[in-house]
């Protein structure tokens, strides 16, 4: 009898041991499956230079730190290793410093300069550009309009960048609609109206000049104006509850 019963003893807790180790390998089991179908953020694994005189790549994650090489506008970097949150501020562009790959070198540089927008490249049309990223950013829209007189015609273009970054919006206008490279990205801060003059313009240019509206140092628009003999156009740039717009506007008189 005895043994009868340490034997039914000894089987109940191995079932007992059995159920549990189930159980916990079910609820493990449940866990990874509610973890992976919530779609991750991933950052992009490859950016942009925006900096017009190319961006420093650097040994170490500061800027006092040794320069590896410069990387040219346009250029596309591998990122290694995004910092992830804003340490630094260079010229009122918020940012930090991403360890990054170019020409099969590895460093450092300030993610401030840094797109995911691929660049238009030279002589782009907004139309062609808008459909390109398209592909990759679906919610980039593209429109046209003509307008004014007989006399005076207008054509307007209308691109929306589903981002929220002042100085993204304002290097992609800056290359897609002719803004000349001399103007630098606006800093938020300062006054509430501002207009700088564009020092290397043309004899024959009237008008090349960067109009900035702020509001407690927070960007609100920025407008470029140039204008010359039989023609001239604007180009404004927003922020929009869909994202950047960038507006140009041409005129012929």
């Amino acid at each position: 009898m005895k043994t009868v019963a340490f034997s039914l003893l000894a089987l109940a807790g191995f079932t007992f041991l059995f159920s549990c180790k189930n159980n916990a390998k079910t609820n493990e089991e449940t866990q990874t499956v509610v973890t992976d179908s919530i779609p991750a953020e991933t950052a992009p694994n490859a950016m942009y230079v925006t900096a017009v005189s190319g961006l420093t790549l650097r040994e170490f994650p500061n800027l006092q730190s040794a320069k590896l090489a410069v990387m040219p506008l346009g250029t596309k970097v591998k990122i290694v290793k995004a910092e992830g949150k804003t340490t630094m501020n260079v010229g009122g562009i918020d940012g930090a410093m991403d360890e990054v790959e170019f020409n099969n070198q590895k460093g450092f540089a300030f993610n401030g300069f840094l797109s995911k927008f691929f660049p238009p490249g030279e002589n782009a049309s907004a139309k062609n550009y808008a459909e390109e990223l398209k592909k990759d950013f679906p919610k980039v829209s593209y429109s046209e309009a003509t307008g004014g007189t007989a006399s005076k015609p207008t054509k307007t273009e209308t691109l929306i960048l589903p981002t929220d970054t002042w100085h993204e919006a304002f290097f992609t206008a800056q290359q897609l609609f002719a803004i000349p490279k001399s103007f630098a990205f606006p800093n938020p801060k300062g006054s509430n109206s501002e207009t700088q003059q564009n020092n290397e313009k043309k004899k024959t240019d009237f008008i090349s000049e960067l109009q900035i509206s702020r509001n407690e140092n927070q960007l609100q628009k920025i407008v470029y104006n140039y204008k010359t003999t039989g023609f001239g156009y604007t180009v404004t740039i927003t922020k929009e509850a869909e994202g950047m717009k960038l507006e140009k506007t041409e005129v012929a008189d």
